[in-house]
């Protein structure tokens, strides 16, 4: 329930917030072309808290946070006065009307660029992306990708850390192929090009990872039997198990790695276990009933709630991705065009069908995220978040009725046509627009249920 609530706390935060800058964005420019604006509001229905402003417009909090909008004069929903006219949306100039719709989506890749500028300024902690193993027969192994290589760059994008190469992959779904750019093995300097033939790579990303479904396995210390915590409350400590406990055996035999210790408990839901563990030097027999829990697929496996310990990274692996406030900016703006790419191009292959409906999110997901990163800390939060308003903004450009994208593309033909396209027309559209949103809304909805 805490989780819950945490999850939830932190999805209305960062909605908030990205709708709030969403929807300034449409209010700051209608204010600077001179359009009356009557209500500004994040959320809809029956509003909690409200006021009028000197500038005539009501700001107001309201009790459903998916969303907001503003509303301007308008002569095509309000009766206008002669001294009105001159302050209404549908009577300014095409290039202006266009310039308040098109101001939401820019707003959402500006604070993209500010929450990602403040990420560079605090500082990334991570690891540079190095092989741990490489599958044998996988599409990795038959391009010669090897353990202990660094990857460079992929299809000439420069690739820091594993979450840059992670967006990268995904970015090539549907391809034919990709290149990878590495440095092998204590080759300092030394680059070499590879390329990945992807005509047999498909992936299940509920299931695996991008590049487990190539065949890479990033490198981490080597997992060690001895326990750094034990979940307070969890089967571990109710059985006697302690942080600093060396696991020496599992039902008589004896243990060599983590991974034998993850096997015997997960395939023992409410069976008990005989374990042997190494304690200040005295050999202690424990008996451990594992809890059990039902994974998305149905399958049920034991939990006992111990964490292992690791050996230290290598201190050349580790980097911090940091900057100062001048060159973060560049770096803000580099790595926001890179998610706007992504997500363009992501969109284009669900769209063309390269990838599956099943892949959309909804906001139950984005919750998760937002709660998930929240807990990791400030940076990871700006990060999710400079993510999901990048996401904001490129779905609101689809050219859609009912969405900004919408809107432009009417204005788009105006501009040919000479006039404005007909009040029916748009209706038609917005009716058409509107069933193939909601759909698209119900089945994210649908599928973050399928995920839970």
């Amino acid at each position: 329930m805490t989780g819950f609530l945490w999850d939830f706390a932190s999805f209305i935060v960062a909605l908030g917030v990205l709708v709030s800058v969403h929807e300034y964005g449409h209010f700051w420019v209608a204010r600077r072309c001179g359009v009356k604006v009557e209500k500004f509001s994040i959320g809809f229905g029956k509003s909690l808290w409200s006021r009028v402003g000197k500038d005539g417009t009501e700001y107001s909090v309201c009790v459903i946070p998916l969303g907001g909008y503003v509303k301007m004069l308008d002569g095509r929903i309000d009766d206008l006065t002669e001294e009105q006219k001159p302050f209404a949306f549908d009577h300014k100039t095409l290039w202006q009307r266009t310039a308040i719709v098109a101001a939401g989506p820019i707003f959402n890749f500006l604070l993209a660029i500010v929450a990602y500028w403040l990420v560079f300024i605090i500082g990334v902690p991570t690891v540079k992306p190095v092989i741990g193993q490489i599958a044998p027969s996988s599409i990795a192994a038959q391009a010669g990708l090897q353990s202990g290589m660094e990857l460079k760059a992929i299809s000439g994008v420069k690739t820091a850390d594993w979450e840059s190469v992670n967006m990268r992959l995904i970015s090539h779904i549907g391809d034919k192929s990709l290149t990878m750019t590495v440095s092998p093995k204590n080759d300092i300097g030394v680059v070499e090009t590879k390329t990945l033939d992807l005509a047999s790579w498909h992936f299940d990303p509920e299931k695996e990872s991008a590049m487990q479904a190539l065949g890479i396995t990033p490198y981490s210390p080597k997992v060690l039997l001895t326990l750094s915590n034990v979940v307070k409350g969890g089967a571990g400590e109710k059985s006697g198990l302690q942080a600093g406990d060396t696991l020496v055996s599992l039902n008589g035999k004896a243990l060599n790695n983590w991974q034998q210790v993850v096997k015997g408990i997960q395939g023992s839901p409410n069976q008990q276990v005989k374990l042997t563990v190494e304690r200040k030097g005295k050999m202690v027999d424990i008996s451990l009933l594992p809890g059990q829990k039902t994974l998305s697929n149905g399958k049920v496996i034991g939990f006992a709630g111990i964490v292992p310990s690791a050996e230290p990274w290598p201190e050349d692996y580790k980097i911090d991705l940091k900057y100062g406030v001048v060159d973060s900016v560049g770096k803000a703006i580099e790595k926001t065009g890179q998610v706007i790419a992504l997500t363009a191009s992501v969109l284009k292959k669900l769209i063309v069908g390269d990838i599956g409906l099943n892949n959309l999110s909804g906001p139950i997901s984005i919750a998760k995220g937002a709660g998930t990163t929240a807990e990791h800390g400030l940076v990871y939060f700006l990060g999710f978040l400079a993510l999901i308003s990048v996401n904001l903004g490129i779905i609101n450009l689809v050219p859609l009725p009912m969405l900004d994208g919408g809107h432009l593309l009417f204005f788009a033909i105006e501009a040919v046509i000479r006039r404005p396209v007909s009040e029916k027309v748009q209706e038609m559209g917005y009716r058409v627009g509107g069933a193939i949103i909601f759909s698209l809304m119900a089945l994210a909805i649908f599928n973050d249920f399928t995920r839970l």
